[in-house]
């Protein structure tokens, strides 16, 4: 018998403030057969959720593209305000190989998923990762350049236009980008006790690679309304290379020099446990740490 093989997802749509709204459109992927709904996230200031799923490949498509087509039906781009980038109602549709499946079958899932997405809603596609068409679309950053609102005046270039579609945004549901890439992006956010938000941007303009920080990292500086003090938050694409310790020490000492303290931090959804472990072996000074040694490692075979 061959082993099934699984796909990671990470989507995300633009809504994180209608509880009714963000449920309506989970309900497409929850209880799918050979799919798990790993956990969602609205998030009320950016003004979108972000979902983790985790199945078969045939069973994961059917339910991205009907979760993309209630995304489409339930908001309207031309009223959607939020803090955080996006292009579309369904903004992004992420893969990654999780087990027994390669990073080229996860490529040709993202196409598929892409095509049928058009042909059955007529909303344009961009495609990223190692499914970008040049280098440029390769980053979510240039492709959201302008967001929604910019895009739709400079769809119809050569640089800008869609991948899939005409040279122009879905007048409601704008556009989708689709990737497959090897890794996953971790949202890790750090706290400081400052309602100073210049002093959270500055220190985000410092952190993130295209301004000379970590070129794994992305990050912005915002006040979460609903809690004290200000946030880093940050998009980190690869925690192998760019730990976790390591961004939360930079910011931390980069807070110190405007006198302001670090009160915490938080992962936003799943997070692969090798990298909590290596935060665990930094900071604990663990010599020789394995996997093995954390007995619900064992559950997991």
């Amino acid at each position: 018998m061959k082993d099934k093989k699984y796909v990671l997802a990470v989507p995300n749509f633009s809504d994180g403030r209608r509880k009714e709204v963000i449920e309506e459109i989970v309900d497409e992927v929850r209880n799918v057969e050979n799919v798990t709904l790993v956990s969602y996230e609205p998030e009320y200031d950016f003004n979108r959720t972000v979902v983790t799923l985790i199945g078969e490949p045939e069973p994961l498509k059917r339910a991205l593209i009907n979760m993309a087509g209630k995304s489409y039906e339930l908001i309207n781009m031309e009223e959607q305000k939020g803090t955080h980038p996006r292009i579309g109602a369904q903004d992004t549709i992420p893969l990654f190989p999780f087990k027994n499946i390669t990073l080229d079958e996860c490529r040709e899932l993202a196409e598929e998923i892409g095509s049928e997405i058009f042909e059955k809603y007529e909303v344009p596609i961009y495609f990223s990762g190692v499914n970008a068409r040049n280098e440029k679309r390769k980053a979510l950053s240039f492709i959201r350049k302008g967001q929604y609102e910019g895009l739709k005046l400079v769809a119809h270039t050569d640089e800008r236009k869609p991948d899939i579609g005409p040279n122009a945004l879905h007048p409601t549901a704008g556009a989708t980008i689709v990737s497959a890439d090897t890794e996953g992006l971790t949202a890790y956010n750090v706290f400081l006790n400052t309602e100073d938000i210049e002093i959270a941007k500055k220190i985000a303009k410092g952190v993130r690679g295209p301004s000379g920080g970590f070129s794994t990292i992305r990050a912005v500086g915002i006040k979460f309304p609903e809690r004290e003090g200000v946030v880093v938050s940050m998009n980190m694409f690869d925690c192998q290379k760019t730990p976790l310790y390591r961004a939360f020490n930079f910011v931390k000492q980069e807070a110190a020099r405007y006198g302001v303290a670090v009160t915490g931090s938080e992962i936003v959804g799943p997070v692969k446990l090798d990298y909590l472990l290596n935060s665990l072996e930094y900071f604990l000074g663990l010599e020789n740490l394995k996997k093995e040694q954390i007995l619900e490692t064992h559950l997991m075979k």
